[in-house]
């Protein structure tokens, strides 16, 4: 096979989820497979875990449409003679009047299911192109079986056989970590000094980190600990909302808002909780719950759309639109030691069936049946 992936995702939007899922598929796709000639479309520094044999690395502008994508690109492609042409961001980027038979990776259609939640202009720009994208596309590749029937909902005439599901994961650095340690971090470091609950995951509305906000406030008085809620994420937007909201309810020393959390961090914060909580609305797959589990941190997270794929009964799920699971969610799990051992065991063991190898396994099954 000779395949061609943009590649420019995994340096341009690094730290995101589409960033991080980019860098790890292309680098295991890259160790799995020596016998097979890639091409890869970069931007910005370069990732030395693409430099093999058996890759040639083409440098492209970062921006999405105009010369380098309408033109530079496709000649390329042309040149290289590629089987199949990936696309991994939602497949903007794509030209629609390639002759190049492209796979794009769809993450969820959030634009279409909750538009007040995404930016204006992204919304547009979406929603203007996905019809194009689905239409233009030899196959589709999504991460849960949920977004896969997202794809389906909006566009019914797309061939279901055409589109395979390949679940994400959480990265190496992802592991349980001393806990006693990890308390002493975010007590010189947050000074809290307190048995925490923890949230990572941004303050989008679809994220609902004001209902946990609420909720928290109204049972933190039935806990048998002092516990404080740490919350990751930047402090812009809906995060100085949320901010505002805490201090005009005096509950400063309750909430704690952390800012960013680098990803070398996380596994400290999620390894320290007592609990994670991820009360989302919706997720096209659910990738903080999996990283606590991973950490064997005990997890109250949504049991709606695909979040349930990704926790199975390893978590206490709840209907993040009914406020009063959620309270009877934090008040039974930490005030129960021997739940939070389950949950903590339980869910561990439910994250070890989800790698970046199996997710690039499954991407290359899918290139070969496309292109066979």
């Amino acid at each position: 096979m000779k395949i061609a992936i943009d590649a420019r995702s995994s340096t341009l939007h690094q730290g995101t989820g589409i960033g991080t899922y980019t860098s790890n598929l292309i680098s295991e796709i890259l160790s799995l497979d020596s016998n097979d000639e890639f091409t890869l479309f970069c931007s910005g520094k370069f990732n030395k875990e693409f430099n093999k044999e058996n890759v040639n690395i083409i440098y492209s502008s970062g921006r999405h449409g105009g010369f380098y994508e309408k033109y530079y690109i496709p000649n390329a492609l042309n040149k290289v003679h590629a089987d199949l042409y990936h696309i991994p961001q939602n497949g903007i980027g794509l030209d629609f009047d390639t002759k190049i038979p492209t796979i794009v990776t769809i993450h969820d259609l959030i634009p279409y299911i909750m538009p007040e939640t995404v930016g204006k202009g992204y919304l547009e720009r979406f929603l203007n192109n996905m019809p194009n994208i689905i239409s233009n596309s030899r196959g589709i590749l999504t991460v849960s079986e949920y977004s896969k029937r997202d794809i389906l909902k909006f566009f019914s005439f797309y061939p279901e056989e055409k589109i395979f599901v390949t679940p994400l994961a959480a990265n190496n650095n992802f592991k349980p970590l001393d806990k006693n340690q990890c308390k002493l971090y975010v007590k010189n470091t947050f000074k809290v000094d307190d048995p925490y609950i923890l949230y990572i995951g941004g303050f989008s509305l679809r994220k609902n980190a004001l209902g946990l906000i609420k909720s928290f406030c109204k049972v933190y008085k039935d806990l048998n600990k002092p516990y404080k809620l740490l919350l990751g994420g930047p402090l812009k937007d809906e995060g100085e909302k949320l901010l505002s909201f805490v201090q005009e309810n005096n509950l400063q020393d309750k909430v704690v808002f952390c800012g960013y959390i680098e990803d070398d961090i996380l596994p400290v914060l999620y390894s320290g909780c007592d609990a994670f909580v991820y009360p989302s609305f919706y997720e096209g797959f659910g990738l903080p719950p999996l990283e606590a589990m991973s950490c064997k941190a005990p997890v109250i997270t949504s049991s709606i759309t695909s979040i349930p794929e990704v926790t199975g009964d390893s978590a206490i799920l709840i209907n993040p639109y009914n406020i009063e699971e959620l309270d009877n969610a934090l008040v039974d799990l930490l005030n129960n030691e021997t739940l939070k051992a389950e949950l903590s065991e339980k869910g561990y063991l439910r994250s070890l069936n989800f790698t970046w190898n199996k997710t690039a396994k499954n991407t290359l099954n899918a290139y070969r049946s496309l292109i066979s």
